[in-house]
């Protein structure tokens, strides 16, 4: 019996990698990519990929995208809003399951089946609990192509913004930074792979640094007169002619 599902989509290489082994077992009927979007600047949320490139994406893939327009920043409530609302209409759909990347962080896939079970919908995480230097030689290995756009300050320098995935990027990365960037060190833009139909021709684009307001809860900010920020570096990735 085929599952209806919905994957939840960030355009980098786990949910490449993810989509990719739930697409070889022929259980799952994809129906649509989930997707959070900046709706202000038009961009992934977080990653900082352009809206234009996440939409060849799913068009190179063959599987139809569905976005979530946030505000600039916006906080949990509003954003627990608009997805719960947007996992009712995939419902709705004949969805049954909902696909993540996730790995290792066990309050975020707690969190995940905590919001989505009671609306009916199983998650479902492929890559639960796997090695993740085994997972990103495998991304290299399936003939991925990806360029990391978004790096933490506290985890990287500039220097590892724009750079391509491959052997070398692995063994030049801190012992202290997950191969997978599972802690939030990186981010990356999938352009090329085996679910693609046809690779994204890209260019790189200037590099920008800016800094966030951590999440509420996850930084003591009623302790703190002055609530800690994050700074990133994002790479800006453009379709090229």
């Amino acid at each position: 019996m085929t599952i209806h599902a919905y994957m939840n989509w960030s355009g980098g290489k786990d949910s490449a990698l993810c989509l990719s082994r739930v697409m070889n077992t022929g259980m799952y009927h994809v129906r649509a990519l989930l997707t959070s979007v900046n709706a202000a600047n038009d961009r992934i949320s977080m990653h900082g990929v352009r809206r234009n490139l996440l939409e060849v994406q799913a068009k190179s893939i063959g599987i139809p995208l569905q976005t979530i327009e946030l505000p600039d920043q916006p906080d949990m409530e509003e954003y627990e809003t608009q997805m719960m609302q947007a996992v009712k209409n995939l419902k709705n759909s004949g969805c049954t399951h909902a696909i993540f990347g996730d790995i290792f962080l066990e309050d975020l896939k707690a969190y995940r089946i905590s919001k989505l079970e009671p609306l009916g919908i199983k998650c479902v995480f492929p890559l639960w609990k796997n090695n993740t230097t085994d997972l990103m030689k495998e991304f290299i290995s399936s003939g991925f192509k990806s360029v990391i756009v978004c790096v933490h300050e506290k985890f990287l320098d500039k220097s590892y913004c724009g750079r391509l995935i491959d052997e070398s990027f692995l063994s030049d990365l801190p012992d202290r930074v997950d191969p997978c960037g599972e802690n939030g060190e990186f981010h990356s833009f999938v352009y090329d792979g085996p679910i693609f139909s046809y690779p994204i021709q890209i260019k790189k684009g200037e590099i920008v640094f800016r800094k966030y307001r951590a999440p509420s809860g996850q930084s003591e900010d009623h302790l703190k007169e002055k609530p800690e920020e994050y700074g990133f570096y994002f790479c800006d990735i453009m379709q090229a002619p």
